[in-house]
């Protein structure tokens, strides 16, 4: 081995052949092994020295820097596992897993690797330097998942935690769990794990015989590994002490908030638990101030919608409303209508419930029920303090839409949110609540219908031909490029990444307020809302599959009747 190594150095002009004679001089003399002296004697680099022995072993040398690794084959070894090994998972080819190793003589290690993760291991080259770039970028620095943070959990100290999941049974409380490191560190990593996803809400669901664990991501909800069922109730009590609620009630439904510092920035999550036949339902609402305070202009408006809603917003007076199901980014509509507005010669007071995100400028009201501080009181309330732009969480009932709808009849400028399908269904909503015909005729200016979809993600973008059922939903669609994500590192192998808003935009005319008067249906209403240029939410969201902005199914997943 000793001569091939410094032949083969000699051979691809690593080393001339003077430093061949004195590389085996001092081999012979000093009886070190050929790997030690090549690389102390400072002649060739580590680099040279692989290549070398890559050559001799009949192994290849990779240089990382010019690898695109795959996110999911680096999955397929955990940190601890490549740390201990010093081998990068970097290529799979069936049940082959090349992993790239600057620790070729330790085969002791590989064939742990070959026995624990099922794969028939082949061996590459590459430096120190490189390993240890490649295992900070893709394993130190980024999030651990919950997978690897059990790998710390030995079996013996999950049998000293707990002997069953029945509570009764457990040797050791909860509480007592609740501010242990391990438990610690698993539930920063569920938190963790959902903010690098850009996950909006965390749901831990206990079962019968397991945990789900699911992270709703640009709106759709996505499994991801869950902790262990003897350890539910420890993180059960971690997040409600982490959230300000009382651990050790179990038997109602408790809220709290929680504050946390992740990668420099502050996290804020709204936290609610609920008990259920096997234990406490979790869901976590991740409050992302970047994502909600967004202009105008970035929502996704078409430019006449857009023009429509600026000119609507900036009426003196009137209601405005915003309707859509739960999650359907109505709240950002408005906060971004309200920011447009928040001039020092206009006073906006919200009343909502809860204050999620904070408006520079804006006087916000949080509503308390156990004080009995309704929508109604709050609204009561807030006009004598002079306001001119009022804005209301939620209309849910009719005393909040009474005192909403007199307040836009005083001169105030009033945006509330509704749950309804569509535009013209806010209309006959009101009416049965118990408002009277002429009052919502000649106080609601417009009503805006929203979705969300999830954008195509652009770095894997590409054209594909729809199946002759996608494509009768389109007109004209020769003169269309299809377009989808095929899943990438980026957007995590979803081919989507983001949310765009798909709208429908109904502006209150004179025919419209004739037929809110003779209490016409809302067929009729949306008849004559498309006939004076209303444009459904449907047709607005396939001009963004036009635009390559989203996927037909994407459209049809919002907006199916």
């Amino acid at each position: 081995m000793i001569d091939k190594l410094i032949e083969i150095c000699l051979k691809e002009g690593f080393i001339d052949e003077n430093q061949a004679m004195h590389l085996l001089a001092v081999i012979n003399r000093e009886q070190h092994m050929a790997d030690e002296v090549l690389l102390k004697s400072g002649i060739i680099s580590e680099e040279q020295f692989m290549k070398a022995l890559g050559i001799f072993l009949h192994w290849p040398f990779y240089r990382l820097v010019e690898l695109s690794l795959d996110e999911e084959v680096l999955r397929l070894l955990g940190p601890k596992q490549v740390e201990k090994a010093r081998a990068i998972p970097v290529r799979l080819d069936g049940n082959r897993l090349t992993v790239a190793t600057d620790r070729p003589l330790r085969l002791e290690l590989f064939d742990q690797l070959r026995e624990n993760s099922g794969y028939d291991i082949k061996l590459a080259l590459i430096t120190t330097g490189d390993f240890n770039e490649a295992f900070k970028k893709y394993y130190e620095t980024s999030l651990e998942s919950v997978a690897t943070v059990l790998e710390d959990f030995q079996e013996d100290e999950l049998t000293q935690y707990y002997a069953s999941s029945d509570l009764s049974a457990q040797a050791v409380s909860p509480e007592s769990l609740a501010n242990e490191a391990p438990i610690i560190r698993l539930v920063n990593t569920i938190i963790s794990g959902a903010v690098k996803a850009g996950a909006s809400d965390i749901h831990l669901e206990p079962f019968e015989n397991h945990i789900r664990l699911r992270y709703r991501i640009d709106g759709v909800l996505q499994e991801v590994q869950p902790p262990p069922k003897p350890l539910y109730p420890a993180v059960t009590s971690r997040i409600k002490l982490m959230a300000g609620m009382d651990i050790t009630e179990r038997r109602i439904p408790q809220d709290g908030r929680i504050k946390i510092r992740l990668e420099a920035r502050e996290i804020d999550i709204r936290a609610a638990v609920m008990p259920t036949l096997y234990g406490e339902e979790i869901v976590l609402r991740i409050l992302n101030r970047e994502s909600i305070l967004l202009g105008l202009e970035q929502l996704g408006f078409s430019p006449a919608n857009l023009q429509q809603f600026r000119e609507l917003i900036q009426k003196p007076h009137g209601m405005v409303l915003v309707t859509g199901p739960t999650g359907s980014g109505k709240t950002t509509t408005l906060y971004a209508a309200l920011q447009m507005l928040n001039e020092p010669t206009r006073k906006i007071i919200t009343i909502e419930d809860p204050v999620e995100y904070q408006l520079q400028g804006v006087n916000q009201i949080q509503l308390n029920p156990k004080l009995n501080f309704s929508f109604a009181q709050g609204l009561r309330t807030v006009v004598r303090h002079d306001p001119d732009v009022i804005l209301v969480g939620e209309i849910r009932d009719r005393e909040t839409a009474e005192v909403a709808i007199q307040s836009a009849l005083t001169g105030h400028l009033v945006f509330a949110t509704l749950h309804t399908n569509d535009a013209p269904s806010a209309f006959t909503r009101l009416i049965d609540m118990g408002i009277e015909e002429f009052l919502v005729a000649s106080t609601v200016q417009g009503v805006l219908a929203q979705r969300l979809v999830r954008r195509i993600c652009p770095f894997c973008t590409v054209s594909y031909q729809p199946s002759a059922s996608e494509l009768e939903l389109v007109e004209q669609p020769e003169d269309c490029q299809f377009k989808r994500g095929i899943g990438c590192e980026q957007c995590n192998n979803i081919g989507y990444r983001g949310q765009i808003g798909i709208f429908e935009l109904l502006i209150s005319n004179e025919e419209m307020e004739r037929l809110i008067m003779e209490r016409a249906n809302t067929g009729k209403l949306r008849e004559a809302a498309l006939r004076h240029g209303m444009v459904p939410l449907r047709a607005d969201g396939l001009e963004k599959v036009r635009s390559g902005l989203t996927t037909l199914s994407e459209i049809m997943r919002v907006t199916r009747e």
